[in-house]
């Protein structure tokens, strides 16, 4: 029987993945991400407007499973092919969601699992949760966006020990640091991953994809082409039904009924 590795759930327009192979803290084997992209799949045809991903059992994600890799000697499995068939694809996929993306870290996120939470829009973490930039201890940099994430979010000195040190961050810590977005109580996590997505669920949903296309844009823009790409999409989003919506419920004084179109 295959394994269920990725399980799917839909409350309102809320869909919400659950990495599931809590033996062996939810690291990735190939059979997952293909599961994974599947689900991805039916959270796009689902009408879904938020997403939650998290893990089940006492960790969200421990990266890459080593025994569903090849050491033979002569036939070592070929991590670049790993990585540009799976972990690249993913981390580009989550990125380009038309909605919103929430890390619901419950425990342990390390290697690519650490990076896979830094890949979703917004990460709650449990108090008990904790970050690993595990790769120096086996021999390998950080990869699923690592070297782009950690500087982006806490500066060179930060990330240059993290990832040559591999050391434990707390949920606090990466509060603190402006790794994540915020750390709440672990009894408290579920429910409110679940009130923020409902809340963004609500919301105009393309503007929400606008906002995700501009900050992400701006790493790599120039200011003239950022202030480009804020017109364009400014442009587009002032087209839609959801502006229209927003205005006439200001100019109304009541509450906005968006419909994500």
């Amino acid at each position: 029987m295959t394994e269920q590795s990725v399980l799917f759930s839909l409350e309102g327009k809320v869909a919400t993945l659950t990495l599931n192979r809590p033996d062996k803290l939810n690291s990735f084997t190939r059979q997952m991400h293909e599961q994974l992209q599947a689900a991805l799949d039916h959270v796009e045809r689902s009408g879904a407007r938020a997403l939650v991903l998290t893990g089940a059992g006492r960790g969200f994600c421990a990266g890459q499973d080593l025994a569903d890799l090849d050491f033979s000697p002569g036939s070592m499995t070929d991590l670049g092919a790993l990585i540009d068939k799976h972990f690249n694809p993913l981390v580009r996929r989550l990125r380009a969601l038309p909605l919103p993306v929430i890390a619901a870290v419950n425990g342990t996120a390390a290697g690519a699992g650490a990076n896979l939470a830094l890949a979703c829009d917004i990460v709650l973490a449990a108090s008990s949760a904790n970050f690993i930039q595990a790769f120096v201890k086996i021999g390998l940099l950080p990869d699923s966006g690592g070297t782009w994430f950690l500087p982006q979010r806490i500066g060179m000195a930060r990330a240059m020990g993290l990832a040559m040190l591999g050391d434990r961050v707390t949920a606090e810590q990466a509060e603190q640091w402006g790794l994540i977005w915020r750390c709440v109580d672990d009894a408290e996590l579920g429910a409110q991953a679940q009130k923020l997505a409902t809340h963004l669920a609500g919301q105009p949903t393309r503007a929400l994809a606008a906002i995700k296309q501009a900050l992400h844009a701006s790493a790599t823009n120039t200011l003239d082409a950022q202030l480009d790409l804020e017109r364009d999409l400014q442009r587009e989003l002032g087209q839609s039904d959801d502006y229209a919506e927003g205005v006439n419920a200001f100019l109304q004084k009541r509450a906005p009924d968006f419909q994500g179109r």
